[in-house]
């Protein structure tokens, strides 16, 4: 009997974990505001009071069949909730301050687990109120009804709040971006081309590159990151005439680090990846006040639901390649200073700039010999701007 206790006491501590994990990783890391945000992790507490009733009071079962059954309620639940936890650690990194509440096909793991977890507790409470003696069907009815009771209890308690915080920040569109480019409320339009603009504390960011030699593709990047403030990691995929691969940058906790094909990522020096940043160093190098002075207004345009003012502005090779300092992998070393082209910019509801494509086009035989002409495109985009974004070191 002692063995069973053991072991059943030891499956209630692992639930106790896991569930404190996962209300540790909601408290901490989901902030989209509202009213109600912290309280979406509180509830979350309570599976932990639940699975904790089972320390002292584990679902202990004679016979040969009912004790296994206990064990496998307890397992199973752990099977369904770690996968689960992991779930929640790709949601919150990846898409921050959204919304925690899935999908029924993504829900139904946490309901199981937290059913398994009342039911796995309910037992060992109908155990102790009616005493080992009692008869085994009214013990089984009542941990049930117990145990029903603790997760409804638990789901009601979390849905509830979760609801409240979601229909919160519904209805005062301007307090949270319902489309990932930014604001969808109008009001009184987008900021000016030359208002006082910055980039979002925090980004999600896409940039694609393409070289042209007298209209033949000369190759292409396609990168894709994040950004919190000073930190940043992202990877981009060349494939040009010069260069094929991956290549990386990331700053993190004050350590940087590259990777270049065919090795893993490296640490190095801060220095080596400061131009990493991509949608700042976009912006502080080619969308600086004096450029955005003259710049043509395009208009107001609508983009994923999100309205935002577009702007234009003229650039050279010069600022170009400041700006995007990957077109090194489609032009090399090559002086582009005489290049012209210009840069269309978006400027968002929330006075932020989330979206910048254009182009330079110049003499091309700095490129290839007896080249005439070659173009180099950008497209950049910013998206969840300000919502709550982890930086992770690269594992090497």
């Amino acid at each position: 009997m002692r063995v069973r206790l053991f072991e059943l006491r030891l499956i209630a501590l692992a639930l106790v974990a896991s569930w404190a994990v996962a209300a540790l990783l909601v408290l901490v890391a989901y902030r989209p505001g509202g009213p109600f945000d912290i309280g979406v992790g509180v509830t979350l507490l309570l599976p932990i009071l639940i699975a904790a009733v089972a320390v002292p009071w584990p679902p202990v079962a004679r016979g040969a069949g009912a004790f296994p059954l206990m064990v496998c309620l307890g397992l199973v639940s752990l099977l369904l909730l770690l996968p689960s936890i992991g779930g929640v650690v790709d949601q919150l990194a990846a898409l921050g301050s959204q919304t925690l509440l899935p999908s029924p096909e993504a829900a139904y793991p946490w309901l199981l687990a937290l059913l398994g977890t009342g039911l796995f507790s309910g037992f060992g409470v109908a155990r102790r109120a009616l005493g080992a003696a009692a008869l085994r069907p009214r013990r089984l009815a009542t941990g049930m009804a117990i145990g029903v009771a603790l997760s409804g209890v638990a789901a009601i308690a979390y849905a509830g709040v979760a609801v409240a915080n979601e229909l919160a920040l519904r209805d005062d569109p301007g307090s949270v971006a319902a489309s990932r480019f930014g604001p969808t409320a109008i009001g009184d339009g987008p900021p000016a081309c030359d208002s006082d603009l910055a980039p979002g504390r925090t980004a999600r960011l896409s940039a694609t590159l393409s070289g042209t030699v007298d209209l033949r593709p000369s190759g292409s990047v396609e990168q894709a990151g994040a950004r919190n403030g000073d930190e940043f990691r992202w990877l981009a995929y060349v494939a040009t005439d010069r260069e094929l691969g991956w290549y990386g940058a990331a700053s993190a906790r004050g350590l940087a680090w590259l990777r270049s094909p065919g090795s893993g990522w490296q640490q190095t020096s801060p220095s080596d990846v400061a131009d990493g940043t991509i949608d700042v160093r976009a912006i502080d190098d080619a969308l600086t006040p004096a450029y955005r002075t003259v710049a043509e207004d395009r208009g107001t345009e609508v983009i994923e639901g999100a309205p935002a003012r577009r702007c234009r502005i003229a650039v050279d090779g010069t600022t170009f390649r400041a700006a995007f300092p990957q077109v090194r992998w489609l032009v090399g070393q090559a002086d582009i200073a005489d290049w012209r082209g210009q840069l269309d910019f978006w400027v968002f509801m929330d006075g932020q700039i989330g979206q910048v494509a254009g182009d330079v086009s110049g003499e091309g035989s700095v490129i290839e010999p007896d080249a005439l002409r070659g173009t180099v495109e950008v497209l950049l985009t910013a998206t969840d701007r300000g919502r709550p974004i982890v930086i992770y070191p690269p594992v090497r």
